[in-house]
């Protein structure tokens, strides 16, 4: 579920974080209107808890994949929450690049498109592989969650087989497996996001 979600999510929330940003105002793309509806919906649907998030979604999850129980369930109320988060990482690490950069660009004829692929987030990418690393923490967190309500995966596994059934050890295993799996994606991350800036 984790990596599924990192994945789709990741390239959602990169193109919805891509379009947040182009389409300010002063932007590559400038539209007022759908920048105010992007961003309007970005802020309601970020701070939501997962827990009220993942049932809040059902009639959508139903439509969707069919159910609203399970990993599948589970992975559609994931990637959309993922999607909405790293949108917005992905715009406040593009709102550090120096905007002279980009207008030395608009001015050399680029056209927006090969800006955004060529400069914008080649320029940001050692920042946004950290963010996508706390992004991949927190969905590991979200994905804990989803155990509660039947979603399957770690959470899942925690409180069937260990909490209801008062095994510790289980529980433990379970905990365990979370941190080992943090560490190394944090560790993963930090390495390539220092290759990514050296080589910026």
């Amino acid at each position: 579920m984790a990596l599924a979600t990192l994945v789709i999510g990741g390239v959602l929330g990169l193109a919805l974080g891509v379009l947040l940003y182009t389409t300010r105002p002063g932007g590559l793309l400038a539209n007022r209107i759908l920048f105010t509806v992007l961003n309007v919906v970005v802020n309601i649907v970020r701070p939501i808890p997962f827990i009220i998030f993942i049932t809040a979604i059902g009639p959508l999850t139903i439509l969707a994949v069919g159910t609203q129980l399970g990993t599948t369930a589970a992975t559609f109320a994931l990637i959309l929450a993922a999607t909405f988060g790293i949108s917005r990482i992905v715009e406040q690490n593009l709102v550090t690049i120096d905007p002279g950069v980009i207008e030395a660009a608009r001015a050399m004829g680029a056209s927006p498109w090969r800006i955004i692929t060529t400069l914008l987030v080649p320029e940001a990418l050692g920042p946004l592989i950290l963010g996508y690393t706390f992004v991949f923490v927190a969905v590991v967190d979200m994905t804990a969650v989803a155990g509660a309500v039947g979603g399957g995966g770690l959470g899942d596994f925690a409180i069937t087989y260990g909490y209801h059934r008062y095994d510790w050890a289980v529980t433990g295993l379970a905990v365990v497996t979370i941190i080992v799996l943090v560490q190394a994606a944090q560790f993963l991350g930090n390495l390539l996001a220092r290759k990514a800036l050296r080589r910026g």
